[in-house]
Parts: structure tokens; C-alpha cells; sequence
């Protein structure tokens, strides 16, 4: 199944010279490229995802017969000079290969067309052997820097594709025309490579763009619907982030201790996340006080002070790459006050009475309707509002969402926010169906200096957060597990 071409690994795009004290003599590359052992051939079975993964390139090639389609997992993205960030392949790729945390980077998926439909190939950087300067040279790529890549047979077997090198990718860029196709954001040398082929072939100046779109919507598309490995993806994720919420509870006393409180919830979570999972799928918002009207608060540098709330927004992603996406807010000395209760419950009845219409058939956009009918009843009930429920709720007024400027639900899956790119007639307007996962999660946020509210109820922020699979029959909270109402939470805070 897999393709070896001969022809030498490709450079890789960064290494540094500058200041290297690799030692060149012939005698050394000698030396080091000799007595090695053998190492095992392995030929695993396929992984768990990989059927689900061709069905997902089946649908996909259904979608655009006689394009070639190109797919790129992305290069590794620098943080610092020739320091990088943790890799993460692009979402799309993920879902196309099954390939998650181990991919690896800078890898292209290609779906060539054919009489019945595609043929898919994986293109990514074969192992170069030990007697290459790349094993012990090259700090970006070498083996002895970074561990050894798996061969073209251990991927083919692995994930049930086809495998070349990544180097024989140049073939496929050599006969780009107009029935080719690419994910223009996965990869920016690839989609440049890919540009340039494309003017050149069309000897025109101007590029037409419109079929990439194309690709990239229904690529997200696609996704709206999951299927049974990614809805166990997701009970997983889920279950791991409900120890991260343990643990932040266990280790408060040390949080509370310290001056920058947040940095250890955060810590704390992470943690976790490394031990149980890939990495967090998101920062981890760790909103102490007032902090917590700060609707992406990420800096995480506060105190945990006892008799504030904190608002900790956080998920676990798998190695598969599936996120949680989950959010608690707990009081720091384990015990609501009248107004924080208050408050808190107000936003629970608001999540409850949105998973209280969840289930085929309705419109996606009447889930944040039915959360913002109770946010409304209860900003006009306290006397926040200039007029009342009713007329607040009207399109040209919404006074009460002065207090939850963002919207109650996004989809959630392998992105975080998944299926950013499908069409709104398919997402906001869209028709609810079975096996989607998304969040229901409203909130109150009366900002410190907000004088339509009575100062007893600035510095409040509270958001609830669950992750919602949608069932046959209406559906299941998947973070039920994880205390949501005001009496469990204090009744977990006090276990701890």
C-alpha cells in the first residue's frame, strides 16, 4: 500500500546554522552513522478511527467527482526564533485521516480523482535513516532531536491510506490545473506552491478562488453531524475534563494561597490535560471576581479571593484531537452569597429551559431564543431593564443583553467552535438533527462600573456550560456528571 519513491527526503524548511557546533569531519558522520541496531518492523492493525475516516473521504469525494482535492495537515508555526509551537494538524486533515496528536507535521492529503470516484494518498516525511546528516544535524526535523517519524508501511497499515513521501508531493504540484482544489488555510507554502502552479497553467494574472471556498465550507459542513467514533471522542473528552474540574477543587487551598491564584487553576487544569489527553482544547479562561465579566479572560493572573465567584472555562482535547468545552462557576469559599445565588440561578433556569427544547427538528437558533426568555424575565424582575420583558425581547430593543452579549451555542467537536465555515443557513438557521454536539451556555456579566445595576450585583459574573448531544428522541447532557445547580456545587466545594 505504500509508495517509496527514490528519492532523497526533503530538506526541512528551518534549521539553524548560525550558531551550531555539529561536528562535520568525515570520521564523525562515519562514526555516528554506523552501529545502530535494528529496530523492529511493526505493521499495526488499523486504528480505531481509520473506517470512520474513509467513510468521511467517501462522502467528501460524492461532493466534488472529477476534482483532485488537497488537503494539508499544516507546518509547524513558530513561537520564538527556532522555537515553535506544539503542533497541531489542521482540523480537516484530522478528520479526513484519523491521524491526531501524532501526526506529522507538514503532511498533505491528496484525493485524486478517479472513474469511480478518489484515490487517497498521504504525503508526508519518510524516516531518513541514520546515515544522513538530517539524525543528528538538523534540530527542526532529526531524529535525534526529535524522535524518529513512523515509516510509509507503519502509516499505510495504521490509518488504511495510501502513503508517498513527502518529497514526491512536487509531482502533484507539476500537474495542477482548474480541476484542482485546495484547503487554502491549511498550509501557506503549500497553498503559495499551489497559486503559483495554478497562474502559470492558466497563464492568467488573476486566480480564481471560488471552488477552495467550496472545499473549506463543506469540509466543515461535514461536520455538523457525528458520527459514533466522534461521539465517544466526545463522551471521553468530557469525562477527562470532569477531573480537571476535581482537581481544581482539590488543590483551591494552595490557589487561594497564592497571589496569582488563576495561574494555578489554570496549572492545575493543565495538567490534567496532559496526563489524560493531548493538551487543553482551548486557554483556559480562570475568571476570579470580577475577572469573570471579561467574557475571553485568558491572562490569568488575578487572585482567587474567598467570598468572590470563580468562572473557569476550560476543556480537555484527546489525542484523537476532540475537545470539551465546559464551564463552572463555583463560589472560592465554597458557600453563594444571597446575590451570587441569585444570580447563578437565574442562569441555570436559562440553560435548563434551552436543553428543555433540544431534539430533531427545531431551528439551532431557537435554543439561545428560549435561554435569552428567561435572561430577559429575570434582568426585568430585578428592575435592570427600561422596559419590560416582553418589549426587551423585541429585535429592536434587547436591553437585556447588555448583560450576555454572546450567544448561547456553537457547535463542538474536533474545533472547539466547529464548523466555523458552514453556511448560516445550515448553522444558526439551520435544522437540528441528530448526532450534533454543541454547547448550551448562558450567563450574566455585571461589569464592576455598571451603573444600571445596583452595586451589590457589580463584579458578578457567572456562565454555565454543558456539552449537548443531540439524540433521536431529544438529548443527553454530556456533562451532567460535572455539579451545575447552586446546592450540588456548594456540596462539591465542601468534599473536596
Amino acid at each position: 500500500m505504500a509508495k517509496s519513491p527514490d528519492k532523497a527526503p526533503t530538506a526541512a524548511p528551518r534549521a539553524t546554522s548560525n550558531r551550531s557546533t555539529t561536528p562535520v569531519s568525515d570520521a564523525f558522520k562515519e562514526y555516528i552513522s554506523r552501529d545502530w541496531a535494528d529496530r523492529p518492523t511493526v505493521i499495526p492493525a488499523p486504528r480505531e478511527q481509520a473506517g470512520f475516516a474513509a467513510a468521511r473521504r467517501l462522502a467528501l469525494s460524492r461532493h466534488f467527482p472529477g476534482k483532485r482535492l488537497i488537503i494539508p495537515a499544516g507546518a509547524a508555526k513558530v513561537r520564538s526564533n527556532d522555537t515553535d509551537y506544539a503542533y497541531r494538524a489542521h482540523s480537516a486533515f484530522a478528520h479526513l485521516t484519523g491521524w491526531g496528536s501524532d501526526t506529522v507535521a507538514g503532511s498533505i492529503l491528496v484525493l485524486e480523482p478517479t472513474p469511480n470516484g478518489h484515490e487517497a494518498t498521504l504525503y508526508f516525511r519518510r524516516p531518513a535513516g541514520r546515515g544522513t546528516d538530517e539524525f543528528y544535524a538538523n534540530p527542526e526535523i532529526g531524529e535525534f532531536w526529535i524522535g524518529p517519524r513512523p515509516s510509509l508501511s507503519h502509516v499505510a497499515a495504521d490509518l488504511g491510506l495510501a502513503t508517498s513521501d513527502l518529497s514526491a508531493f512536487v509531482d502533484v504540484v507539476d500537474t495542477v490545473d482548474g480541476n484542482t482544489l485546495l484547503l487554502r488555510d491549511g498550509d501557506r507554502d503549500v497553498t503559495d506552491s499551489i497559486d503559483g502552479r495554478r497562474l502559470l497553467a492558466a497563464d492568467t494574472e488573476s486566480l480564481e478562488t471560488d471552488g477552495d471556498a467550496d472545499l473549506a465550507r463543506d469540509l466543515s459542513e461535514m461536520r455538523l453531524v457525528k458520527d459514533g467514533y466522534e461521539i465517544e471522542q466526545m463522551r471521553r473528552a468530557v469525562a477527562a475534563t470532569k477531573l480537571a474540574f476535581d482537581d481544581v477543587i482539590n488543590d483551591l487551598p494552595a490557589i487561594v494561597a497564592h497571589e496569582r491564584g488563576e495561574r494555578l487553576v489554570e496549572g492545575t487544569f493543565n495538567r490534567r490535560a496532559r496526563a489524560e489527553g493531548n493538551t487543553v482544547g482551548y486557554d483556559t479562561i480562570a475568571a476570579s471576581g470580577p475577572h469573570a465579566c471579561i467574557l475571553h479572560w485568558t491572562r490569568n493572573d488575578g487572585p482567587v479571593v474567598p467570598g468572590d465567584l470563580i468562572l473557569l472555562d476550560a476543556g480537555i482535547e484527546l489525542d484523537s484531537l476532540y475537545t470539551a468545552d465546559i464551564t463552572r462557576t463555583l463560589p472560592v469559599n465554597g458557600t453563594f452569597t444571597e446575590v451570587q445565588r441569585r444570580v447563578y440561578e437565574a442562569v441555570r433556569e436559562a440553560a435548563d429551559a434551552a436543553f428543555a427544547i433540544v431534539k430533531p427538528g427545531i431551528r439551532f437558533r431557537e435554543i439561545h431564543a428560549e435561554a435569552m426568555k428567561v435572561i430577559a424575565a429575570k434582568t426585568a424582575e430585578w428592575g435592570l431593564l427600561p422596559v419590560s420583558a416582553s418589549e426587551s425581547l423585541e429585535p429592536e430593543h434587547q436591553y437585556h443583553r447588555r448583560y450576555m452579549v454572546h450567544g448561547t451555542s456553537h457547535h463542538l467537536g474536533i474545533d472547539v467552535h466547529d464548523c466555523a465555515q458552514a453556511r448560516r443557513e445550515l448553522y444558526l438557521d439551520g435544522i437540528v438533527d441528530a448526532g450534533m454536539v454543541f454547547t448550551i451556555e448562558p450567563g450574566l456579566y455585571f461589569q464592576p462600573d455598571d451603573l444600571t445595576v445596583p452595586e451589590e450585583y457589580r463584579g458578578i459574573g457567572v456562565r454555565i456550560e454543558d456539552n449537548i448531544l443531540v439524540t433521536e428522541s431529544g438529548a443527553e447532557n454530556l456533562s451532567i456528571d460535572i455539579p451545575r445547580t447552586a446546592d450540588d456545587v456548594e456540596a462539591w466545594l465542601a468534599g473536596r
